[in-house]
Order: C-alpha cells, then structure tokens, then sequence
C-alpha cells in the first residue's frame, strides 16, 4: 500500500498559513484585546500560546474580536500539529513499507512472468489448432 503523497505536499502550505494565521492573530489581538495584550509583541507571544495548545497566556478574551480570533488561532494550530504529526508517520511508515513492497514488487514480477509464459503456452496451442495439428500429439510439449 502506498502512502498519499498529498498530506506530505500540504505540509508547507499548511505551515504558511499557520504562520500567516499567528502573524496576523498576533496584530487582531493586541487591537481587540487591549486590556490584556499591550502591544504587537505581546500579541505574537498570546497567539503562539494559542497555536500551541497550551491555552490564554492572560486569561481568555473579553470581546467578541479576540474570541474569534482566539478560535481561528486554535483551530489553525491544531490543524497545523496534525498536518506535521501525519507527515513525520508518513516517514516511519514509509520507511516500514519498503521491504514489504520490494517484496510484493517481486511477486508481482514473477506473477507477470508465468502470465506471459502462459499466454505463450496459449498461442502457441491456437497456432496448432489453426493448422490442425494434435496439441496432444507426439510433437506436442509438456
């Protein structure tokens, strides 16, 4: 079984926008939370907090713009731990795979290989029955 390499490719997008989502977040919460957030640098360290589940560094937002802006930060941290935890399994797994499918790789290379002697085997039997030969004779392999 192969693993997707779509989760791998959404990884850096994934992580851009999470940055784009704790730079911009940073900026809403100082303006919508003034009372507890002091400037743009306070702001940064509240939405790092946030995106890393670790909770309100303050205590939780007072208006409905932090609260917002609270929710899209944790939504976009934890959308951004899955997508890197999905991408460092994918690694392990992929490394686990690799004998196994060297393996099935093999089997199927010799499933083609009986095919294609027994579509041989085949043709050379309905070569000798359009001429009209016994495929059973005395000329006949086995």
């Amino acid at each position: 079984m192969r693993v997707p390499r779509l989760r791998r490719r959404l990884v850096l997008p994934g992580v851009i926008a999470a940055v784009t989502a704790l730079l911009v977040g940073a900026g809403a919460a100082a303006a919508f939370e003034s009372d507890t957030v002091g400037s743009y640098w306070e702001g940064l360290w509240w939405a790092l907090a946030l995106m890393t589940t670790v909770g309100f560094v303050e205590g939780p937002p007072g208006s409905v713009g932090g609260a917002v802006t609270s929710a899209v930060l944790m939504v976009a941290g934890f959308l951004l731990l899955s997508l890197i935890s999905a991408a460092l399994a994918s690694l392990f797994v992929r490394e686990d795979e690799r004998p196994f499918e060297a393996r099935e790789q093999a089997v199927d290379q010799e499933l083609l290989d009986r095919m294609r002697a027994l579509e041989q085997r085949i043709a050379e039997l309905d070569d000798r029955l359009a001429r009209g030969d016994d495929p059973d004779g005395p000329t006949a392999r086995r």
